[in-house]
C-alpha cells in the first residue's frame, strides 16, 4: 500500500525550498507518554473520523513534510507525484500559454507549489488545504493568490467559480467517500471547465509499502478496500488512507459528472534516483506508481 506520508531519502531536483521559520506546534501526544507510536491496521473509517485524524495528522506533521519533500517538490513547481512528472512538460491542465487568466482551485495544495506554479503562468489560482499548519507554510514561502483552510467535501464557493481544478495527491486519497470531493469540484467548475487529480497507483495497495525488492511481492488483495489506519492505544484513528481500484476511481469520476478524458500513468524517469516512501526507480520501473485522472465537465 502507497503511502505519501514518508519523506524522499534524497534529493531530487534543485530547489529553493527555506528551513521553516515558523512557531514550531503543539507536540501530539495522545497517550501522554513520549515516543507513543501508532499501531497500524486495517478497518473501516467514516467520513468524520478520516477528516478528524487525517487534519491532525498532516497539522502536526507538515513541518517535517515540507522540510523533508521541499527539495524534490521545490517553492514554485507543479509536480504531479513522486516519478517527478511536471506540468510544464505534461501540460495536462492545458498548454501553459492558455493558462493565462484561468481561475484555477489547487484541492489538497500544501505549501502551494502548484498553485505558485500556475500564478507564475499568468493564472489566477487558490489554494486550498484541510491542514491549517501547511497552509502557514504556503504562507511562509509567499505568494498573492488565495489560501483557504476548507474541507475538499464542503468547498465554500459558489458554482461555476472556475476554470480549471487540480489536486495532486490531495485530498482524494485520504477521504472516505471520494464522490463528495468529485461531486464539489464538479458544482465549482464552470462548463466545460477540466479536472485533473493524481493518487497513489491502486496497484500499489495488493504490495508492502518499500521501496526494495521487499516491497515487488503481492501481499494482499488488490481488492481489498479495507482502509489503511493508523490509531492510538484508545483505537482513534490518527491517520487513515483509502483505497479505490481503478474501476472504482473511473466510476467515481463518471458518477460525478464528470467525462474521463486521460489516465496517465507515469513511468520512472532516469533523472529521479530520490526514494520517497514505497517508491523509488526499482519499484518505479517495473510497477506503476501514479495514477492521474484527467476529467472535463460537460
Amino acid at each position: 500500500m502507497g503511502s505519501l506520508r514518508a519523506g524522499p531519502r534524497r534529493a531530487g531536483r534543485k530547489s529553493t525550498t527555506r528551513e521553516p521559520i515558523i512557531q514550531e506546534p503543539e507536540a501530539y501526544d495522545p497517550e501522554g507518554s513520549e515516543g507513543f507510536e501508532p499501531e497500524a491496521t486495517r478497518r473501516d473509517a467514516d467520513v468524520t473520523e478520516s477528516t478528524r485524524a487525517n487534519r491532525g495528522w498532516w497539522d502536526r506533521n507538515a513541518d517535517e513534510y515540507q522540510s523533508e519533500h521541499g527539495t524534490f517538490l521545490g517553492d514554485d513547481r507543479f509536480v504531479w507525484g513522486p516519478e517527478g512528472l511536471d506540468e510544464a512538460e505534461a501540460e495536462l491542465l492545458g498548454p501553459a500559454e492558455e493558462l493565462k487568466g484561468k481561475e484555477v482551485l489547487e484541492i489538497g495544495a500544501g505549501a502551494a507549489q502548484c498553485a505558485r506554479w500556475l500564478a507564475a503562468q499568468g493564472a489566477w489560482p487558490v489554494a486550498l488545504d484541510l491542514s491549517h499548519r501547511q497552509l502557514q507554510h504556503a504562507l511562509r514561502i509567499g505568494g498573492s493568490f488565495p489560501l483557504v483552510c476548507a474541507d475538499a467535501g464542503a468547498l465554500p464557493f459558489a458554482d461555476g467559480s472556475f476554470d480549471l481544478a487540480c489536486s495532486a495527491y490531495g485530498a482524494l486519497p485520504f477521504v472516505a467517500d471520494p464522490r463528495l470531493v468529485l461531486r464539489e469540484v464538479r458544482r465549482v467548475l464552470r462548463p466545460g471547465g477540466r479536472f485533473v487529480f493524481s493518487v497513489t497507483h491502486p496497484i500499489r495497495w495488493a504490495f508492502p509499502d518499500e521501496p526494495g525488492p521487499e516491497g515487488l511481492s503481492v501481499s494482499s488483495s488488490y481488492f481489498d478496500r479495507t482502509p489503511y489506519v493508523e490509531q492510538d492505544e484508545q483505537g482513534r484513528a490518527v491517520y487513515v488512507e483509502h483505497h479505490r481500484t481503478i474501476g472504482d476511481r473511473v466510476r467515481d469520476t463518471v458518477a460525478a459528472g464528470f467525462r474521463l478524458v486521460d489516465l496517465v500513468e507515469p513511468e520512472w524517469p532516469a533523472w529521479n534516483t530520490s526514494e520517497w516512501g514505497g517508491w523509488s526507480p526499482l519499484r518505479g520501473n517495473l510497477i506503476p506508481g501514479t495514477a492521474i485522472f484527467v476529467c472535463e465537465r460537460d
